[in-house]
């Protein structure tokens, strides 16, 4: 039977895996996973991220150990590293699952040209997403560019059912000779000796005690950060841990249970929405790779957003003035993930307070995060600056101080991450002038607002109007 090599990436399992599925309908199965130049950089960016992922080839190779087999690790470049293990194990072809932000897509066609070229076929499976792509694009009318407004691309994510690629029947991993590298150590990247703070063996089980339990109050998790009911998931997700496949056909048969109340049902529903948001962003990546740099809305591309402003060191570091805005950042120092709802209005205060381009947020946050999917950044952060797939007439700017008052009006959050107020009372009221009345919420060791949020958010909305209106 031949050799096929399957190349691991960002989709560290062996269940439920489209691109090994693929590379196994071709014959015995090689397991590989090439650390090259790009691979370090991301991993490099952030020291939590490096531990995750270095745990989870770990899992991987455990995996294929208890089926008689062991991943074949190199370091170097793809290209000709994998074209020396197809000419050292006889394989007739290399497998590999599809990246969605632009670098990684134009490196998956410079990869697929030099096998080819050197005679190897070259198959490049979807399997981040839970509906492929052309999928949904197929639905759309349009000459191959997919959707670029969520609400329309939601009706027709709804009415596809993800695939399923359990290990077929007939799955075969190769027997090679071939010595391996040693496994990826997080030290390699400089995270030291860190260990893994996330389990990546545990991603189905968390998905289904977030479902059993959780999710039935994911409506109400969402927005309140203080209630850290929220599924936890997108590490996982980004590395592949669990498919997301896996977890939209859970989540579908959970809503079906006729035991629930309609709220759960609901609750349910939100998060589902979620999970095609997330294919949404891939989906625009996929089509439209020159976003990674370049607003997705051609009118925004001349707009000036700034590089620099007095408070931005302020923002980095979690010392804006603005509870809410700091506690985030800081959930974000301490653990490599924020609260989702958080993440916006830290994102809104970076683009509209302080009129700071979106691309330096996502980068900043880029060093912090545990999750690494650039294609999903780059859409979240444009959906929130106004320059994205957003189709509303201006971009929605979050007040910060009223967020607070209305997800954590008791300070809970907030005190949680900024140990400064941990003891102060939360504000609840606004002075007659309509400021924030934040003297009650400060003490000398915490800052004053680094601006007028007000003013701000007045000053960049007149701006994007007269940039609308030229």
């Amino acid at each position: 039977m031949p050799t096929y090599i399957y190349r691991f990436s960002r989709d560290l399992r062996l269940d439920d895996h489209a691109g090994l599925a693929a590379a196994a309908s071709e014959g015995e199965v090689l397991p590989v996973l090439v650390v090259d130049r790009a691979c370090e950089a991301r991993l490099a960016r952030s020291p939590r991220r490096a531990a995750f992922y270095c745990a989870a080839v770990a899992a991987l190779d455990a995996g294929l150990r208890e089926r008689g087999s062991k991943l074949i690790v190199r370091r170097g470049p793809a290209g000709p590293t994998l074209r020396n293990l197809a000419r050292a194990s006889g394989a007739s072809g290399v497998a590999w699952s599809a990246s969605y932000d632009g670098a990684g897509s134009h490196a998956d066609a410079r990869l697929q040209s030099d096998l080819e070229e050197a005679g190897l076929q070259a198959l490049i499976a979807h399997d981040a997403p839970a509906i492929p792509p052309e999928e949904t694009a197929d639905a759309s009318g349009a000459d191959g560019g997919g959707y670029r407004a969520f609400v329309p691309y939601l009706a027709v994510w709804r009415e596809c059912r993800p695939n399923t690629y359990e290990l077929p029947l007939l799955l075969r991993f190769a027997a090679s000779e071939l010595q391996s590298e040693h496994l990826p150590i997080p030290a390699e990247f400089g995270a030291g000796d860190r260990a893994s703070e996330i389990d990546p063996t545990a991603a189905t089980a968390q998905m289904e005690r977030f479902l059993e339990t959780d999710a039935l109050q994911y409506a109400l998790a969402a927005n309140v950060p203080a209630d850290d009911r929220t599924s936890h998931l997108s590490a996982h997700l980004s590395f592949g841990t669990i498919a997301a496949r896996t977890v939209v056909r859970a989540t579908l048969d959970r809503i079906a249970d006729p035991f629930l109340l309609v709220e759960e049902r609901s609750s349910l529903k939100l998060f589902l929405r979620a999970l095609a948001q997330r294919d949404f962003f891939l989906q625009l990546g996929w089509f439209h790779p020159l976003t990674d740099d370049a607003p997705l809305q051609e009118k925004m591309r001349g707009f000036a957003f700034a590089r620099k402003h007095a408070g931005l060191d302020a923002w980095r570091s979690g010392r804006t003035g603005y509870p809410l805005v700091d506690a985030g950042i800081r959930q974000l120092h301490a653990t490599g993930w924020m609260h989702p709802h958080v993440r916006a209005v830290a994102a809104s205060f970076l683009c509209f307070d302080l009129g700071v381009d979106w691309r330096i947020g996502r980068d900043e946050w880029d060093g912090y995060l545990i999750e690494d999917d650039l294609a999903l950044a780059t859409g979240n952060w444009q959906w929130i600056a106004g320059v994205g797939a957003d189709m509303a007439q201006y971009p929605r700017i979050y007040n910060p101080e009223r967020q607070r008052r209305r997800y954590d009006p008791d300070g809970t959050y907030v005190k949680t991450w900024v140990h400064e107020l941990a003891h102060v009372p939360a504000p609840s009221r606004r002075s007659i002038a309509g400021q924030i009345e934040l003297p009650l919420f400060t003490t000398a060791e915490y800052p004053q607002p680094v601006v007028d949020h007000e003013v701000e958010a007045g000053a960049f909305l007149t701006r994007y109007r007269t940039h609308l209106a030229k």
